[in-house]
């Protein structure tokens, strides 16, 4: 029951969003640049600050927490290229649906997620997990969505890597590695307050960018209906049980499994403008799956207990 206060609490903020996209208070010039904030500015702080609370966060966690990620996108590679051959008929959308199938919203929906079922700490742990996510989506995934094994564009995946969020999961992963405890309050403090902005302002800019799409793009189709199915349940199920199965301790497992749960990435959206793909069914696929993972992320919660 808490953990559907919790979701119920934050699509109530995506509501707001949503509103405030329909109002005019938000969206396309606005939104664009709240979001290149969160992502370049409030999510790193938000990052940095989850090793500066008073419980420091298991540097014991690192190399098992890395270890289960590059086993699950490896999984999660062979079902992108695989399974969407099965679920559509469109030869154009099989790199978006395998982008979807693959990639969830760690940055705007799993550290919010993850920090309100674990604890502010765990913000660390899913940030760990999302260094191997990032170079994936840039890497496997731009192949998806190009349909090229050699992509344009490697110079902007390569910045990706040292970007400003991988920047500071590397450095929180140093001081935890290295038990530096005794930060001042003056980094400490300034850094968890802006940190705290990302959870609201992410759930504002997915509401508001939710506004602006059509009623044909609200109802979708059968398609993106079992890609939604897969992506927020099957997937996550069949992850779950993998990882238990490999060996991994019970903490690990869960916070893996509630990453990979998250709705469609965004940046499967971004990565079809940037190439000149057919944006529709990535569009419908990622509205559909952040609605419906206010359903589906606390009943996959309660399987973790």
């Amino acid at each position: 029951m808490e953990n559907l206060d919790i979701m119920m609490t934050l699509f109530a903020i995506v509501i707001v969003g949503y509103i405030a996209g329909k109002t005019g208070y938000m969206g396309g010039d606005f939104d664009r640049r709240m979001s290149s904030l969160v992502i370049n500015i409030t999510c790193p702080a938000l990052i940095l600050s989850s090793a500066m609370g008073g419980t420091l966060p298991s540097r014991d966690m690192i190399l098992p927490l890395l270890a289960i990620s590059v086993v699950t996108y490896i999984v999660l590679t062979a079902v992108a290229f695989l399974l969407p051959r099965y679920l559509t008929r469109r030869r154009e959308d099989e790199g978006p649906l395998g982008f979807a199938l693959m990639f969830g919203n760690v940055g705007f929906m799993g550290y919010p997620v993850v920090a309100s079922i674990f604890g502010h700490e765990a913000v660390f742990y899913a940030a760990v997990l999302n260094v191997i996510n990032t170079f994936a989506v840039f890497t496997v995934g731009t192949i998806l969505i190009t349909g090229k094994s050699e992509v344009e564009g490697s110079r902007f995946q390569k910045k990706v890597l040292y970007s400003t969020p991988m920047l500071s999961a590397y450095l929180t992963m140093l001081i935890v590695a290295l038990e530096i405890r005794h930060i001042p309050a003056a980094i400490s403090q300034p850094l968890t307050m802006i940190g705290n902005i990302t959870v609201p302002a992410a759930l504002l800019i997915i509401g508001s960018s939710m506004s602006h799409l059509s009623a044909r793009t609200l109802l979708g189709n059968r398609t993106v209906y079992l890609t939604t199915l897969l992506r927020l349940a099957v997937i996550p199920v069949a992850i779950y049980y993998l990882g238990v199965l490999l060996g991994f301790s019970p903490l690990v497992v869960c916070i893996n499994t509630v990453v990979i749960a998250m709705p469609v990435a965004t940046y499967g959206t971004i990565l079809c403008l940037k190439y000149g793909r057919d944006t529709t069914f990535i569009t419908e696929v990622t509205f559909i799956s952040t609605l419906l993972s206010v359903v589906t992320i606390p009943l996959v919660a309660m399987l973790l207990r």
